[in-house]
C-alpha cells in the first residue's frame, strides 16, 4: 500500500491507495498546486505481473516524491524488490535483491483549465497522465527491474559453482573422482608405474656394456 503525504496547505490530509493499483496514483489535486509544490509518498506495494521480464519474490517498498513542474510533474524515487534468478555458478534458484532509481517527467493529457486533449506530437517517449489525471507507474516500474537484472547473478560472493567431473557443487564438499579410462593397450604400462616397485631411471644402477 502506497502511503501519501502531501506538503500543499491545501490539502494535508494524506490519502492512501488500494494494492489493486498501488503505482497508480491520482495527482489532480497537485497538478491544482503551484510550481514547486511536492508530494511524497512512501510505497509498500505487492510484486507486480512481471509480463515478459523477471518474476518478482517479494513486493515493492521505497520512497517516491512528485514535485509539481510547469509543465507537469518530476517524478523521482528509491524503489527496492527482488527477482528469481539462477546463479550463474551453481544454477541454484536465487532471490536477487534489485534496486531502481526513477526520474521521469510526467505530462498531462488534457489541458487541465478546458479538459481539451494537448499535442502529444513533441513529446511522444514522455511519460503521460491518463485522461483522469493519474500517473500509473506499474510500466514504468516494471520496466526498470527488468534494467536492473544482472546478466551474471551468484548466489553468494564465495560460490565455487559446479565440478567440471561430476557436475555437482564444489562446495558441497572434497570431489574425489576416479582416473580417466585410458587405453587398454597401455594397461600394463599404467600398473607398473603406479606399483610400488618401480624404480625410477635415476635410482638403477648403471649398466656396462661388455
Amino acid at each position: 500500500m502506497a502511503r501519501e503525504t502531501p506538503t500543499s496547505t491545501t490539502n494535508p490530509t494524506p490519502r492512501s491507495q488500494s494494492e489493486a493499483d498501488a503505482l497508480i496514483f491520482n495527482v489532480a489535486g497537485l497538478l491544482g498546486e503551484p510550481a514547486g509544490t511536492v508530494q511524497d509518498i512512501v510505497v509498500a506495494c505487492p510484486a507486480l505481473d512481471p509480463g515478459a521480464g523477471p518474476v518478482q519474490t517479494r513486493g515493492i517498498t521505497g520512497e517516491l516524491r512528485f514535485s509539481r513542474t510547469n509543465r507537469g510533474l518530476l517524478v523521482r524515487g528509491r524503489l527496492s524488490t527482488a527477482i528469481a534468478l539462477i546463479c550463474s555458478r551453481c544454477l541454484r534458484d536465487i532471490d536477487c535483491p534489485v534496486e531502481i532509481k526513477l526520474d521521469d517527467e510526467a505530462l498531462p493529457s488534457l489541458d487541465l483549465g478546458t479538459g481539451v486533449p494537448v499535442e502529444t506530437e513533441d513529446d511522444v517517449d514522455v511519460l503521460r497522465l491518463t485522461t483522469h489525471h493519474e500517473l500509473d507507474l506499474n510500466g514504468v516500474v516494471r520496466d526498470a527491474i527488468a534494467l536492473a537484472e544482472p546478466i551474471a547473478p551468484i548466489c553468494r560472493e564465495d560460490c565455487l559453482g559446479l565440478c567440471i567431473v561430476c557436475g555437482l557443487e564444489l562446495s558441497g564438499g572434497p570431489h574425489d573422482h576416479p582416473d580417466e579410462d585410458i587405453d587398454p593397450r597401455l594397461e600394463g604400462l599404467r600398473q607398473l608405474i603406479d606399483s610400488p616397485d618401480a624404480e625410477s631411471p635415476a635410482a638403477r644402477p648403471n649398466s656396462h656394456r661388455r
